[in-house]
């Protein structure tokens, strides 16, 4: 018996406790996702009308000391606080950006700590300081000061995400782990439904990010209500305090807590006596010759995904037709992915499942270019459907890359795909305003075609047992 088996066998493949971490993980993750999709709202292409001596009153007009902005849409964002228009224009780029860089940052960081430190540590690091940042960059009166505070949810967002998905993961039974990708997405999906609707009554950038982040301050007591992940602790040796969190489990779970540690330790009897180090770190995602080849690519496939998902997101604005309803719908049609993906993880090969959603939205963006800009329902019905294949395989990319990476270095593969796809998100912005409205699609369409291509070099992993080691992995016979 495995010690994945062992888990399993103790705790359940998913069972009361796992559900109300994902509840909690849910919850959490809220003030990290309104980050994600806020841009539409607080860093929008706002129209002025110049009242300069000689400028007619013009429209954009440049240069202009004294514009008055077009409040119809969005009464105050950060582009009209403080007058990012002309030649300051390129600040309010660089502050889309730098949110990418901080998530990048993040994803390393919290990717490292996890390994080595616990998954609850982190994950508790992660929300508490995604909630203390958002607050402070709602107050802060220099454009400067907001910067610096955008970097740093940045980075609690990437750690949100890469810990959250990776505790899930290991609390998960192998035969539940094809449900995760749709769950694990359910506060996102939310949020972009609720928040245009709470962006049309909230049309001040400030107060948009105190309501959005204010409620969310009772993560705090999260250090009371979830237990560190019992795979965790076993990997780095740390056997009676797993033993002690899996009877705890088991008693949430309702399942029998008699001979749960003779179980564990007779799993761990399996294992050979040269072993990789407890402890992983990004070197060793390089450290064999598959582990390179899979980080490699999995690098390349998440920038892929990163660069499309994201610059549609950004691309919904310039969309003709209402403001508030495009970004709504948008958001009504991340709920069909969830389901989509819970399918095509149960019944599908990861890679086929990946792939063929990456194909799909490709195909879409190329018949969204020929589109008439004045068909806007047929437009905006080909815009989602190429959101929706780029949302369905980035979900299924958590799933496929925590699975090809052993344990011991699980999240920091996350952390280093994860960074990958925020190199992805920071070009995202300079294609979508190439000018050439075509042009920037056909760009998407092209990652996503390469990042398929790619994904037929990797294993897959369906129904497969997670790897604990770095060792295993390598001996390990692909199934392509």
């Amino acid at each position: 018996m495995t010690t994945e088996d062992a888990i399993e066998n103790i705790i359940g493949r998913f069972g009361l406790y796992q559900t109300w971490v994902l509840f909690l993980i849910a919850i959490g993750r809220v003030p990290a996702d309104f980050q994600l999709t806020n841009v539409v709202y607080i860093l929008p292409k706002v129209n002025y009308v110049c009242l300069d001596e000689g400028a007619s009153n013009m429209t954009n007009y440049c240069p202009c000391k004294n514009p008055e902005y077009d409040t119809g849409t969005i009464v105050e964002s950060i582009v009209t606080t403080w007058h990012l228009i002309c030649g300051s224009s390129y600040l309010a780029s660089l502050a889309q950006s730098v949110l990418q860089i901080g998530i990048l940052t993040g994803s390393l960081l919290y990717g490292y700590l996890s390994d080595r430190y616990g998954r609850k540590t982190t994950i508790l690091m992660a929300l508490t300081t995604d909630v203390v940042f958002v607050v402070a960059s709602a107050l802060v009166p220099d454009f400067w000061m907001f910067l610096v505070l955008r970097f740093l949810i940045g980075t609690s967002v990437g750690g949100t995400l890469i810990c959250s998905y990776t505790l899930m993961v290991e609390l998960s039974g192998k035969s539940f782990r094809p449900y995760l990708p749709g769950l694990t997405q359910i506060a996102y999906a939310t949020v972009s439904i609720v928040h245009p609707i709470i962006a049309y009554y909230v049309r001040e950038w400030r107060y948009l990010q105190l309501v959005t982040s204010l409620p969310c301050v009772f993560v705090l007591s999260y250090k009371w209500l979830m237990l560190e992940s019992p795979r965790w602790l076993i990997t780095v040796g740390k056997k009676k305090e797993a033993i002690n969190v899996l009877t705890k489990i088991a008693k949430w779970n309702k399942r029998p807590t008699e001979n749960i540690a003779s179980i564990i330790y007779a799993a761990e009897e399996h294992k050979t006596k040269k072993e990789e180090p407890k402890y992983g770190s990004y070197l060793d995602l390089f450290s064999t010759p598959k582990m390179k080849m899979y980080s490699l690519i999995i690098a390349c496939v998440w920038f892929c995904c990163g660069n499309t998902f994201y610059g549609i997101n950004q691309y919904i604005g310039r969309l003709q037709g209402n403001f508030y309803l495009n970004i709504f719908l948008f958001g009504v049609f991340h709920i069909p992915p969830l389901f989509f993906n819970v399918l095509v993880s149960l019944y599908i090969k990861r890679k086929i499942g990946v792939i063929g959603s990456f194909t799909i939205s490709a195909i879409a963006l190329v018949i969204f270019i020929y589109i008439p800009s004045d068909l806007e329902s047929i437009s905006l019905a080909f815009a989602i459907l190429g959101h929706i294949g780029s949302n369905m395989a980035f979900g299924q990319m958590y799933l496929f890359t925590s699975e090809v990476f052993p344990t011991v270095v699980r999240n920091s593969a996350l952390g280093f795909a994860s960074m990958f796809s925020r190199f992805g998100g920071f070009a995202a912005p300079f294609v979508v305003n190439i000018g050439i409205e075509w042009i920037s699609v056909a760009i998407f369409s092209g990652v996503t075609l390469i990042a398929a291509f790619f994904c037929f070099f990797l294993p897959d992993t369906k129904d497969k047992v997670l790897l604990n080691t770095i060792e295993q992995a390598e001996k390990s016979t692909d199934d392509k």
